[in-house]
């Protein structure tokens, strides 16, 4: 058997698995690093004012969503994984995935961002939490935007 014999027999199963990888890894990279991003921002605050360790903690969960939002792609693209997928239905799951995986890396790190930034006010003005809160949550329409697109396009055809 020729590789390209091999590639179309099993690519299928090769790139569906490649999906799989791409919305997780990117996705949960991204996750992790906004998460750490936050969690020094708000760590500072609770050596000073240790009572608002709930209050940081709600900034601090943000940037975790999109990891979560590769890790549920990843299940749905391993549900559909087969041994003979053909080429073409891996190659469509993995062109699927990207969105998440790689939306959700920059928006995750941006949202961490944007969370540290509302510790920052929490620290200075208590009652403008909402403020900043609201300002890290818009960053996630994006990654809900791409999962919803991953939603679409993995259920637009057939195989």
């Amino acid at each position: 058997m020729t590789f390209s014999e091999f590639l179309v027999s099993h690519g299928g199963v090769f790139f569906g698995g490649l999906g799989v990888a791409f919305a997780v890894m990117f996705s949960g990279i991204g996750s992790a690093t906004g998460l750490g991003i936050v969690g020094q921002a708000a760590a500072g605050l609770i050596i000073e004012e240790p009572e608002k360790f709930g209050r940081t903690l709600v900034f601090q969960l943000l940037p975790g969503t999109q990891g979560l939002y590769g890790f549920v792609v990843g299940l749905m693209i391993v549900g559909q994984l087969t041994i003979d997928m053909p080429l073409i239905q891996g190659l469509y799951l993995f062109a699927a995935s990207l969105p998440v995986g790689f939306v959700g890396w920059g928006s995750a790190i941006a949202q961490g961002k944007a969370a540290a930034a509302g510790v920052t006010v929490l620290a200075k003005n208590e009652e403008e939490q909402t403020k900043g809160l609201i300002y890290a949550v818009m960053v996630e329409t994006y990654a809900l935007l791409a999962f919803v697109m991953y939603l679409i396009i993995a259920n637009a055809i057939v195989f």
